[in-house]
């Protein structure tokens, strides 16, 4: 597979081989954020200039309404599985990890179909906000629920407004979406002027970031020990089956490949940023290890370096 042979796939494969030898390498906590910034800026321009071009058709409405979709049935069908075997509690903060998506899975998803030549839509990137936040009200609905039935009485509630409020102004969601509106707006002007920043160095920068990520996974594999087996089967069955929910919705709507691929990603990948960053406060009851474990420890790099080109593989086939 020529994805295992980008240097970005093999920066992250090689920082997944410094963190298992426990060598020091290590990026700074405020680089990798200002790379995560600066990923997500980027990928937002390149969607807004993008869709400066194409305009909003019925076929960008389509992809927005399966993401949107996607986004729901996710969680619901995660928790109705996990709930048999795992506290309610886990199996909520499981399936809203799972329902929502990785913005770093999805950009280096849109560098493999860029270098072969696999057009996607701008949009694509509004699509991927749109599937961050529903998994989140879902799982914040149902830990209310689950301690209501257990307390057999009215218990307090997190509230559902701070945490719409706190999905919504998300830093990194927010500058996505303002990425997305300066690139609509300035149109071939903006993107002449912003090349140099928003494509020429992108690749080099999410090596970087990549290299980061690979570290970070490793250290994470540590947090599945002593978790039950079928947190293990999830994180690996999981995936492949989100990514032919997708498929499947793409093809009965006669999606575009790229956008159908891109899709596939998406519902594919689990979060370990802004799901995290909400569970702990609002669902304190589960340890983070678990489902930042199964993220980033079993997810994240099973995506990065075999899902993406198998799902681009299936795509192909099915169109």
């Amino acid at each position: 597979m020529t994805n295992l042979l980008d240097p970005s796939i093999l920066f992250f494969m090689f920082g997944i081989f410094a963190g298992l030898i426990k060598s020091n390498l290590e990026i700074p906590a405020p680089i990798s954020r200002f790379l995560s910034l600066y990923l997500l800026m980027a990928l937002g321009l390149k969607g807004g200039f993008a869709l400066n071009k194409s305009g909003f058709t019925p076929e960008i409405a389509i992809s927005l309404g399966i993401a949107i979709t996607l986004a729901i049935a996710i969680p619901l069908i995660g928790y109705q599985l996990l709930k048999w075997k795992l506290n309610k509690l886990d199996a909520a903060a499981i399936a809203a990890t799972y329902g929502s998506i990785s913005a770093v899975t999805f950009i280096t998803a849109t560098q493999v179909l860029d270098q072969g030549s696999i057009v996607y839509g701008g949009h694509m990137a509004a699509a991927m906000a749109l599937m961050e936040s529903p998994a989140i009200i879902i799982a914040i609905l149902l830990a209310n629920r689950i301690r209501q039935q257990r307390s057999g009485s009215e218990t307090p509630r997190t509230s559902l407004g701070k945490v719409l409020h706190e999905s919504f102004t998300d830093g990194g969601q927010l500058l996505l979406l303002g990425s997305l509106v300066v690139g609509l707006i300035s149109g071939d002007a903006g993107h002449k002027v912003m090349a140099p920043f928003s494509i020429d160095i992108f690749k080099g920068l999410l090596a970087f970031f990549l290299l980061d990520m690979g570290l970070v996974a490793a250290r994470s594999i540590g947090d599945l020990k002593n978790q039950p087996p079928v947190t293990y089967l999830y994180g690996l069955i999981a995936p492949p089956f989100h990514a032919l929910l997708a498929l499947g919705l793409c093809h009965l709507l006669y999606v575009p490949l790229g956008d159908t691929v891109l899709l596939m990603i998406l519902a594919a990948s689990a979060s370990y940023i802004a799901v995290p960053a909400v569970l702990r406060h609002a669902m304190p009851e589960v340890t983070p290890a678990l489902y930042m474990g199964m993220s980033l420890g079993i997810t994240f790099p099973l995506n990065i370096i075999l899902g993406i080109p198998s799902y681009i593989f299936i795509a192909k086939a099915m169109a």
